[in-house]
């Protein structure tokens, strides 16, 4: 019999085994922060009462994201997986969103469009070792002055509302946020993470001239460090970067909806901010 509950503090040692099992890069702050993001929509399952599932979800304004369906290896095959995301799409539909998102592997794409997903475009995880570049650029640490106007930048570029999700970004990692301005005006944004197999870039969010400034700066930044960097393909001026400074593919997502398409401007998307958020 499988039942689903809230998930709380205590899961985190079931997050991380879960994640461990799937080889993902999802640290203990993650975890901590997709409760705290969205405290009643992260969900765990349990099999003849023992937990052996997770999933995320998240809403910015009209639309809600969902994440980390993990499924222990022990209890593949049952239904679990299922069941989670049914009910993490009914708890996003009691919450009226118009969108509900996600990033899909291969296998888990086939599962999302017989209920109704359909394919925006496809993500590339690039990895590899961060190359050094010292060439100058007019790229800052960000300050908490400029938040706000990062926070709009990416609304407008994404068609998302993701204030809760950069905010708490910005808190956990003030020095890893750099941003290219000209005066008042913000041309782009950076930001970087650890995680448990390689430090994460993104979310970079620019403008095509700021993109690929800021995406360099970042590998920069962490030359010698194992990274992942998640690129749209359809932004090849992000993927040519990645393949210059000897990053290679390591697997595919693709970007898929139901309901209403959010209109994003894909050249615009340097790195996704990984599969749990966009």
């Amino acid at each position: 019999m499988i039942q689903i509950r809230p998930m709380t503090i205590d899961d985190l040692k079931l997050g991380l085994i879960l994640t461990r099992q799937a080889r993902w890069n999802q640290t203990e702050s993650d975890w901590l922060r997709f409760i705290n993001l969205e405290p009643t929509g992260c969900f765990v399952a349990e099999l003849d009462r023992y937990a052996v599932g997770t999933t995320t979800t998240c809403i910015f304004g009209r639309v809600g994201w969902i994440a980390m369906v993990l499924v222990d290896v022990n209890a593949r095959g049952k239904g679990v997986g299922t069941e989670l995301l049914k009910h993490s799409l009914s708890y996003l539909e009691q919450r009226k969103v118009k969108t509900v998102r996600l990033d899909a592997t291969p296998v888990g794409q086939r599962i999302y469009e017989k209920i109704g997903f359909e394919p925006e475009y496809k993500l590339a995880r690039f990895e590899g070792i961060a190359p050094r570049d010292r060439s100058a650029r007019a790229i800052v640490k960000a300050t908490p002055e400029v938040f706000a106007s990062i926070v709009e930048f990416d609304s407008r570029i994404t068609g998302t509302a993701r204030a809760k999700m950069l905010s708490r970004l910005f808190e956990e990692f003030p020095e890893d946020v750099h941003v290219m301005q000209q005066g008042d005006k913000i041309d782009g944004f950076v930001t970087v993470r650890p995680g448990a197999n390689a430090v994460q870039v993104g979310p970079c969010i620019a403008t095509p001239n700021a993109g690929p400034a800021l995406l360099c700066y970042a590998l920069d930044r962490y030359a010698a460090r194992k990274i992942f960097v998640d690129v749209p393909l359809d932004n090849a001026d992000a993927v040519k970067i990645a393949e210059l400074n000897g990053l290679r593919v390591q697997r595919c997502f693709m970007r898929m909806y139901r309901g209403e398409k959010v209109k994003d401007t894909i050249e615009a998307l340097w790195a996704s901010s990984g599969p749990e958020k966009g």
